[in-house]
């Protein structure tokens, strides 16, 4: 199988890397100067003591694109550890979405029906407008939001995704 034929498939890679100036900037600039997409981008400081954060990406690719992708991560200074967690074992992945939904008598019945199955929940309310907060992988987000687009969807703000593996060993910098 060429390069041509591969599947290009999703995957959510974590890096643990120096919480310092520029860092982002760097994994970025890795994906863009190659032409890869990025999907989802969360950042956040996940040890205050050791001064490290941890940037979670999802992006698409074949297997020979992601295997290039992580070994470029690897050579960057500032990372620490890089973890594909597609497919180093299981793990779980959530995001978070705010999404306005605008209009009056059945559709805003029809909007807290929908959002009740979702388990969303209604974090503000006027008189035509709900804004809901979902949680949950991206599929359930992705359903959620085109089931309120005829309802009145007029505004989505997505977290991006958040993934950690599962059972007892964590991301644990390699130095």
């Amino acid at each position: 199988m060429n390069a041509q034929t591969e599947i290009e498939n999703s995957h959510t890679i974590a890096v643990l890397v120096d919480n310092e100036p520029g860092v982002l900037a760097r994994v970025i600039g890795l994906f863009s100067g190659r032409g890869y997409n990025i999907e989802s981008l969360t950042v956040a400081e996940t040890d205050r003591a050791n001064n490290l954060s941890r940037i979670t990406i999802v992006t698409t690719g074949t297997p020979m694109i992601i295997e290039q992708i992580k070994a470029q991560l690897q050579r960057l200074v500032p990372v620490h550890n890089v973890t594909d967690l597609t497919i180093e074992g299981k793990s779980v992945e959530r995001e978070l979405a705010l999404v306005k939904v605008v209009g009056e008598g059945e559709k805003r019945v029809e909007s807290l029906r929908i959002a009740d199955i979702f388990r969303a929940r209604v974090v503000d309310s006027t008189n035509s407008s709900f804004v809901f907060e979902i949680v949950g992988d991206t599929g359930k987000l992705d359903a959620f939001i085109r089931l309120m687009e005829p309802l009145g969807l007029t505004d989505v703000s997505r977290t991006g995704v958040a993934a950690i593996s599962r059972g007892v060993t964590g991301m644990d910098a390699v130095y």
